[in-house]
């Protein structure tokens, strides 16, 4: 069959040369093309790497497009930490190795992101070695491994033919001869996981692909979160797997990035049937000829900031990414403890040796913010009981996301000033232990 769209497509390529029906368009023409009732077909490619402004372009598809089309849509973030809708920043990622969006003026151009995105599903790492592709299409004929076996296809196409799709719907590579007698490498590595939305009438897919990533044996360093010992938390808890580059299999032939994305874009003309002219634009899109263009049936060609700038919805969902409201209030309620409490039973790592034994830290956080505490030095039952109620009061409601070491510092003096055992420095040393922990800035 893949053989037979190829051929296809090869015939009505040649005859394009001399005959198209497609036109160029201004860039402003963009929303107005991709929710025109005919555009069935849809093919863009991101000229931006801001991850805020590639999703939410994906969002206006999403909302936009016909209700009977087809969009595929590429893109290359920036180094980021992206997780999903009902995901927990202080458990799934270590918010210090990140870009510090939490105080105006101390993060670094050079920094990774945090972005919480709109649809569900775990938290993942993005840089310039990763694919992203988005899929939406509709609901009736949606489902969850059609677009990860597309991709799968095009990957083979590639030369990377030990991919597959597993139970998961991810997407997974088997090591080669060389390190398959290798007792440390695992049977799998995953390359490629995905995210879903639903809508009355819409699906979209849209999932990684770890094609050549330069952070591949560093992504512990974002993922990794210091208090994930200490947190309960309700949502959607990531699920850890091992993962692999897709280049690494493809040690002894040629890899190329914009190869893999020419065979993605193929892969989608063939399983939707998109007219050959289509296809054209978008191989010459991304550096040959970027902008907008169509025939009557489809659009191709690229976007990016200017979509952010010049379309009203895009550029609300961009503010909507990248405000603090929505990275942080958004959490689902969580708790973080340093001792076993009902309903987490585990076993807490050790205090640090600069706290008193006798330290006891408990917190009920909603939308993000302290509703419940219990925070105390004190050995005797009686002041330790004064000191969780003196520091409740000062810390109740305060935003997790709004607190720094010093503020931690502030509070707990506050709280805690005047009652047994504890001194200025001992305060100081408990709010560089829970701001470490909880992302102090």
């Amino acid at each position: 069959m893949l053989a037979t769209c190829r051929l296809r497509l090869a015939l009505r390529g040649s005859s394009a040369q001399w005959r198209r029906f497609n036109s160029s368009y201004p860039v402003h023409r963009f929303a107005e093309l991709a929710s025109r009732p005919s555009s069935r077909h849809q093919i863009y490619q991101s000229l931006s790497t801001d991850p805020y402004v590639n999703l939410s372009i994906e969002h206006f598809l999403l909302e936009n497009a016909p209700a009977d089309s087809s969009v595929l849509f590429l893109y290359i973030n920036r180094p980021c930490v992206v997780i999903g809708r009902n995901q927990n920043p202080w458990l799934e990622t270590d918010l210090r190795a990140l870009d510090n969006d939490r105080r105006p003026g101390a993060g670094r151009d050079d920094a990774a992101v945090f972005v919480r995105r709109r649809s569900g599903g775990g938290a993942v790492f993005h840089d310039e070695g990763n694919l992203n592709y988005s899929v939406i299409s509709p609901r009736t004929s949606f489902t969850r491994d059609k677009h990860a076996e597309m991709l799968v296809r095009a990957l083979h196409r590639a030369g990377a033919v030990n991919t597959s799709v597993n139970e998961r719907h991810d997407i997974v590579i088997t090591p080669g001869e060389e390190l398959r007698n290798d007792p440390n490498e695992p049977p799998t590595r995953k390359i490629s996981g995905s995210a879903f939305k639903l809508t009355r009438h819409r699906a979209l897919h849209h999932g990684t692909c770890l094609l050549d990533s330069p952070n591949i044996h560093d992504l512990g360093r974002f993922l990794r979160s210091p208090a994930r010992g200490y947190i309960q938390a309700k949502g959607v808890e990531s699920v850890r797997s091992p993962v692999g580059n897709v280049s690494r299999a493809m040690a002894d032939s040629f890899f190329s990035m914009q190869g893999v994305v020419e065979n993605v874009i193929e892969q989608f003309v063939c399983l939707y049937g998109v007219h050959s002219d289509a296809l054209l634009r978008a191989r010459r899109a991304h550096a040959l000829e970027p902008g907008i263009f169509a025939g009557d049936t489809w659009v191709s060609g690229t976007v990016g900031e200017l979509q952010g700038e010049q379309e009203a919805d895009i550029g609300k969902g961009i503010a909507e990414l990248r405000s603090l409201e929505w990275k942080y209030t958004q959490t689902p309620q969580f708790t973080f403890s340093t001792y076993p409490i009902e309903g987490d039973p585990r076993e807490r790592p050790p205090l640090p040796s600069s706290l008193p034994a006798s330290t006891r830290a408990f917190l009920r956080f909603k939308h993000g913010a302290i509703i419940e505490s219990n925070i105390s030095v004190s050995a005797d039952e009686a002041a330790a009981s004064e000191q969780a109620t003196r520091v409740h009061e000062v810390i109740n409601g305060q935003k997790l996301h709004e607190i720094t070491v010093e503020r931690w510092a502030e509070m707990l003096q506050e709280g805690l000033a005047g009652t047994d055992g504890v001194n200025e420095t001992g305060v100081q040393d408990l709010a560089l232990y829970l701001g470490g922990l909880l992302g102090g800035h």
